[in-house]
Order: structure tokens, then sequence, then C-alpha cells
């Protein structure tokens, strides 16, 4: 699978990071979390996006 995943700055990760595990401590599952913070940068993000190819593990079981 590919995907065009936004291109974040260190600092831009950290705040995610921390979006994340403040969600988390509200009580959302980690899952649902990164979904929400993921959906969020992608909805927001202007900069450059970068292609990454995903490889399911378990294709070749």
């Amino acid at each position: 699978m590919f995907a065009g995943l936004p291109s974040l700055s260190h600092e831009q990760q950290q705040k995610a990071v921390e979006r994340i595990q403040e969600l988390i401590t509200q009580g959302m599952s980690s899952g649902e979390a990164i979904s929400l913070v993921a959906n969020e940068l992608r909805a927001s993000h202007t900069g450059e996006r970068v292609v990454a190819r995903f490889d399911d593990e378990d294709e070749d079981e």
C-alpha cells in the first residue's frame, strides 16, 4: 500500500505525540487517538508529503 503522508518537523511530531497522550489520558483508546490525530494532521497540513510504502507482513504467510 502507498500513502501520501504529511512531512512533519520534529516539533510537529512532538505535538502530535502529546495530543495523542492527552486523548488517551481522557479515556480514548490509543487506536482512536492515533486515528483522530492523523486525520487532524491530514486535514490541516499544508506542507510537503512523503510517499511511503507499507508492506503487510502477513501476506507472505
